[in-house]
């Protein structure tokens, strides 16, 4: 089995780029390093958006084990709109029921997933890739979980946490076998 642990980032201080984790997000930062030592696997490669609050979320573990963050732009947050958005929840929600439904100068949910995708067929396609770690946000990776799990749609996305682990299983040929949320928070 290919495994890929889909991580959604630690408690951060705000949306923006650059925004830092907070003193809550930087302890579960270890408790994420604490998870990945306790179930002892070799980890192959580990993805990240470039977001600082998704890179912090991983370091403590990547350092652990001298494994280089490969910043990935592709893994970026989704941009809802340009613009402000008056309610963004119904913004939110409305993308689940129509994977094409844009806000101005925003991606799609389609978008979204095309670019996440292309990531993963480096996972998918490298055969001596049997462990991976993917660090990215909430709103991507609902809608990359939407694809595996039509059932996962706006309200398990409400349902997230942060930090968050869901382990995507692949068989020897590389289809789809199992997704899981492995993510005990103590």
């Amino acid at each position: 089995m290919k495994k890929i642990y889909f991580v959604r980032h630690c408690s951060a201080d705000g949306q923006h780029k650059d925004s830092p984790l907070t003193s809550a997000g930087i302890r579960q930062a270890g408790e994420l390093a604490n998870f990945f030592n306790e179930i002892n696997i070799p980890v192959d490669i580990i993805l990240s958006s470039p977001y600082l609050r998704a890179v912090e979320s991983i370091k403590p573990y990547a350092e652990m084990i001298g494994k280089t963050i490969i910043k990935d732009e592709r893994l970026k947050e989704r941009i809802l709109s340009e613009d402000p958005v008056e309610d963004w929840v119904e913004a939110l929600n409305n993308s689940f029921l129509d994977n094409s439904y844009k806000l101005a100068g925003g991606e799609s949910a389609k978008d979204v997933v095309a670019r996440s995708i292309e990531v993963l067929q480096r996972i998918y396609k490298d055969t001596s890739i049997n462990n991976a770690i993917v660090v990215s946000h909430g709103n991507l990776l609902s809608h990359l979980f939407n694809q595996y799990d039509e059932k996962f749609g706006f309200e398990q996305l409400k349902e997230l946490r942060n930090p968050d682990i869901y382990l995507l299983q692949l068989d020897h040929n590389g289809q789809f076998y199992n997704m899981e949320c492995v993510w005990k928070p103590r």
